[in-house]
């Protein structure tokens, strides 16, 4: 006789009922907090301080924090305003001479160039001043913005681009002339059409009704539209002590050009990898097919978009959501701050002809000689091609054959990676250098590459080629 399937399926489940009874209780797993400094790709959404106390904090903090960052610049940089003779910036402001990057002790930039980049390094003699430049406070980051911004938009608009717990670091003598002037494309005729004002919300329409069309008037006027930014929003998490309005893109980008302002970029993490910006000119965005000093953006329209949806939160989507971002229709309104964006030129330069080539009747001797050592033994022309002096392609200068990795002020220096060749046309006009304004004066520029790209330029060479730079 059979035994019924059913009565042996009852007997295995019996059966596999007492073999688990059998076994040793589990015990229960808890949690383990993360070990302290453990890398994160996100920042904290729950804010579980009351806004008071961290405001309280963060001012406390501010004088030591600002005196580290002075205290690592005077270190590295001559910082005297100490203009070059007779060189000023389209409306009359000063141009910075000489070397500001200071050198080892008891040695020359001579010396320092007939070393290799491995005796550099295993010497450490790698100059300060060339390291990248760590953010005033690297843990906090965030847009800051010169003094003299601040005071103009709270003068025009009664908005406040003031933070509470840091100030800006540089000298306003190394930063771009406030207000720059405006050249755009479709009126040559105008020369600078800034009135010598600085563009804003307030004043966008008397200046520009009658020169742009209505649909580059309605893309001005987004790019001077404040929205929320992770600084300066109307959350709690916020680095004003009010709540913020947020910022526009014409308050790092002043005037189409650039102030001088700095942020970190989003791209890279933990935080200490993060690289410090300094604001690039928007001149010349028309003939640009890169955007971003490190991203690579195809369009000015990416750029655009991406800034608004995601640099302006560190990169992070889920803060944006919490802070108030601001999704522009790419249709209409991208298309539209793109199309005013492509109408911003370079200032004239008197001196240079249709080609990009120095007017012989024109240039100075030592300007001519400058142009034959961008041309030839400064090899600056294999990325800086003319009319526009750019190749309009990214290229990594390998700057970590001459260091060793370290930690400055919170900013981890193991290299720069992939870096946009910016456009030299007027670029006298837009110190700081490099894309992190470590870079101080064309002086400095040109000490650095010659160093980095092992061109062994002499005196008289950097100095012909400083003042070539200065024409264009």
């Amino acid at each position: 006789m059979k035994t019924p399937k059913s009565f042996l399926c009852g007997a295995a489940v019996i059966a596999a009922a007492i073999a688990i009874a059998s076994l040793p209780p589990v015990q229960a797993q808890v949690a383990q907090p993360l070990p302290p400094g453990h890398p994160t790709s996100y920042a904290k959404v729950d804010i579980t301080e009351d806004f008071a106390v961290t405001m309280a904090r963060m001012r406390a903090a501010r004088a030591a924090i600002m005196q580290r960052q002075l205290d690592l610049l005077a270190a590295r940089y001559d910082l005297a305003n100490r203009p070059a003779p007779g060189v000023t910036m389209f409306r009359g402001k000063p141009v910075q001479e000489g070397v500001r990057v200071r050198l080892p002790r008891g040695l020359s930039w001579e010396q320092l160039a007939a070393l290799s980049p491995n005796e550099i390094r295993e010497r450490n003699l790698f100059p300060a001043g060339f390291l990248p430049l760590p953010h005033p406070n690297q843990a906090e980051g965030g847009m800051l913005f010169p003094q003299f911004e601040i005071d103009e938009i709270q003068r025009q608009e009664a908005r406040t681009l003031k933070r509470f717990d840091l100030d800006f670091d540089l000298p306003d003598h190394f930063l771009p002339e406030f207000p720059a002037p405006i050249f755009l494309t479709t009126h040559p005729e105008m020369g600078d059409v800034s009135q010598g004002k600085l563009l804003t919300i307030d004043n966008f329409h008397q200046m520009f009704n009658g020169v742009l069309n209505p649909k580059q008037l309605e893309g001005l006027r987004l790019l001077l539209t404040p929205f929320p930014q992770q600084q300066f929003n109307q959350t709690e998490d916020r680095r004003t002590e009010r709540p913020s309005r947020g910022v526009t893109c014409f308050d790092c980008h002043a005037n189409g050009h650039s102030n001088g302002a700095t942020h970190l970029a989003g791209d890279a993490r933990p935080q200490e990898l993060r690289h410090r910006i300094d604001t690039p000119s928007l001149r010349g965005v028309n003939v640009q097919r890169l955007f971003g000093s490190q991203r690579a953006l195809k369009t000015v329209e990416d750029f655009t978009e991406f800034e608004q949806r995601a640099a302006y939160f560190d990169g992070d989507p889920v803060i944006a959501t919490k802070k108030g971002v601001n999704p522009l229709e790419r249709g209409s309104q991208v298309h539209f701050m793109a199309e005013f964006q492509e109408l911003l030129d370079f200032p004239p330069a008197p001196k240079l002809t249709v080609t990009g080539k120095l007017d012989p009747r024109l240039a100075t001797a030592a300007e001519l000689r400058g142009q034959a050592v961008f041309n030839g033994k400064g090899q600056c022309v294999s990325c800086h091609a003319p009319p526009y002096f750019s190749d309009n392609l990214m290229h990594n200068l390998r700057i970590e054959r001459f260091f060793k990795p370290q930690t400055i002020n919170g900013i981890k220096a193991v290299g720069d990676g992939p870096i946009k060749t910016l456009q030299l046309r007027g670029i006298k006009e837009s110190p700081p250098y490099l894309h992190d304004g470590r870079l101080l004066t064309l002086e400095d520029t040109v000490e650095f590459f010659n160093l980095v790209l092992e061109t062994h330029l002499n005196t008289q060479e950097k100095s012909d080629l400083v003042a070539f730079l200065r024409t264009l």
